[in-house]
């Protein structure tokens, strides 16, 4: 029996602007050892993600084959691990997806032709498991804004690149060789070809055409970025994680704009707030689309969670991270009187995500992650459901703008009226859609 060197592939790709300017990276690692063998990156010109993150697999691999020529002949067998963040690549090269832009196809069928379909395997990993592609890619970016090739002997991504085990010693399960083999009849009968024989012949022209325009699946426009999906998800992501966003019906501080956070203060709603929650319940009502509803655990949001759940016959659950920011010293202030008393630490918070507020509150910065983590949690347990998430204006106004990839003071460019609805969409790769901001209709 021929010995067997087994290789572990990370890709990636992005695009700024999807399509924008673009780039990939691959690097190949030895399985058994964890270290580098070889790395790969190039910035392409303007093309989707979907191309970029398909050039990186195809970088990886051959970069892969380079190392061992003559693998399966004269030399060791080779059995190459992919893994990628990209959930579309990978469950399109398992077979488990089916391939529907006819100009990615040329890209999945040179993949599928680099080394024989048996030997490889395919694993989507998170965005952070992937750093240190991620990183190539950007680098392979950068180099090509600033007019550039990117070279090998100046990246610094395997700095950024997490620790690695060696994988166990395990041959490539029976199901992903089967899925390889579907992928593979697929995409041959996809170009009227066969099976047999050779694999796939490329077309360079729709390859140079898909590097412009393809895109089944928008994904990050930059991959170093927290991802998002753009306004068309493909079917094949499946039902996404739907959260209808509901700001808490008014207080007596709402229509005096006074900072009403979670340091303190702590109202009830209003008799206006008590209305439009119960305009909001009837709203959903005959909706009939909510399917669960979770709130911050601050009374004017439970309180209104309260009478849409009583409507609906549902159950509340508390989400922590759901609460409003803690203002510190200026809970219960106006902006006019906390710019009066406290104007320097005011300057800063507003042109600062890491400033706090004045007296130990929390920074925009502090929000946006525990905000970011009940957003996982959430999307974790309520995949392919729609939610009723019940919560104030800045975890709402953070879930929008890292849905869009926008900075922080982007969330002063937001309007968020009280008791309004807002809804993003969160798909199965961890991508997101925003689809509806401030909605007032229903309270009308």
């Amino acid at each position: 029996m021929s010995a067997v060197r087994r290789l572990v592939v990370e890709a990636d790709g992005g695009s700024r602007g999807n399509p924008g300017p673009a780039g990939y990276g691959a690097v190949v690692i030895d399985a058994a050892t964890g270290e580098t063998l070889a790395e790969a990156a190039e910035y392409i010109g303007v093309a989707t993600n979907n191309v970029a993150e398909y050039r990186g697999l195809i970088a990886g691999l051959t970069a892969a084959k380079a190392l061992f020529p003559d693998a399966g002949a004269s030399g060791p067998d080779l059995e190459v691990h992919v893994r990628m963040d990209s959930k579309l690549v990978v469950e399109q090269m398992s077979g488990r997806w089916k391939i529907k832009h006819p100009d990615m196809k040329p890209l999945a069928a040179r993949a599928a032709a680099i080394l024989p379909q048996s030997s490889v395997t395919y694993e989507w990993i998170p965005r952070a498991q992937n750093k240190h592609a991620d990183r190539l890619a950007n680098e392979a970016m950068d180099a090509g804004r600033d007019g550039r090739q990117w070279e090998a002997s100046a990246s610094t991504a395997e700095l950024d690149a997490p620790a690695r085990t060696p994988l166990p010693d395990r041959g490539p399960p029976g199901d992903a060789v089967a899925g390889a083999a579907k992928a593979r009849a697929a995409l041959a009968a996809a170009r009227g070809g066969s099976d047999a024989g050779t694999l796939f012949e490329v077309d360079a022209g729709a390859e140079a055409a898909a590097s412009a325009s393809a895109s089944e699946e928008p994904e990050p426009t930059d991959v170093t970025a927290a991802p998002q999906v753009g306004w068309a998800a493909a079917p094949d992501l499946g039902a996404p994680a739907t959260f209808v966003l509901l700001r808490h019906g008014e207080t007596l501080l709402t229509p005096e704009k006074r900072f009403s956070g979670s340091g303190g203060t702590d109202p009830e709603l209003s008799a206006t707030g008590r209305d439009q929650a119960a305009r909001a319940a009837a709203h959903f009502a005959a909706l009939g689309t909510v399917q669960e509803i979770v709130s911050s655990p601050l009374r004017r949001c439970r309180e209104t969670a309260a009478a849409v759940a009583d409507r609906l016959g549902l159950d509340v659950r508390i989400e922590d991270g759901l609460r409003e920011t803690d203002f510190g010293a200026w809970e219960g202030l106006t902006f006019g009187e906390v710019r009066e008393r406290y104007g320097d630490d005011l300057t800063t918070w507003l042109a600062d995500p890491e400033a706090a507020p004045t007296g130990g509150g929390e920074s925009f910065a502090e929000v946006a992650e525990r905000v970011a983590a009940a957003r996982d949690r959430l999307t974790a347990r309520y995949a392919g459901r729609t939610v009723l998430a019940v919560t104030h204006v800045t975890p709402i106004k953070t879930l929008v703008r890292l849905a869009l990839e926008a900075p922080a003071q982007a969330m002063f460019r937001m309007e968020l009226s009280a008791a309004s609805i807002s809804t993003v969409a969160y798909y199965g790769d961890g991508n997101a859609s925003v689809r509806l901001l401030n909605d007032t209709s229903h309270l009308r």
